[in-house]
């Protein structure tokens, strides 16, 4: 009866941590997100990105998310948004971005 119960309760932590959650920060270019001094500088972080610097996520209590889909946020760069995906780590499959 415990294995059945164990598991039951692996499967289900599986399958929650398969949904799609919600993530709010700044989209940064990956350069610039660890330097105190270029915060929330939009214009930075859309002139980096759109020269081919990888897009991330500064969330404000300054985590970092590497985002697996940048073509879905290119368009954001230097906007707070909030971007519906999954986690894997420290990736975020990206399902929509709204802001």
């Amino acid at each position: 009866m415990k294995t059945v119960t164990a598991l039951t309760a692996m499967f289900l932590g599986l399958a929650v941590s398969s949904f799609a959650a919600d993530f709010k920060g700044f989209v940064q270019d990956e350069s610039c997100s660890t330097k105190p001094a270029m915060k929330d500088n939009a214009a930075c972080a859309k002139k980096c990105i759109d020269g081919g610097q990888k897009a991330v996520l500064v969330t404000p209590d300054g985590k970092i998310y590497k985002i697996a889909d940048q073509d879905k946020v290119k368009a954001h760069a230097g906007h707070n948004v909030t971007i519906t995906g999954k986690l894997d780590g420290e990736t975020l499959s990206v399902e929509k971005v709204t802001m």
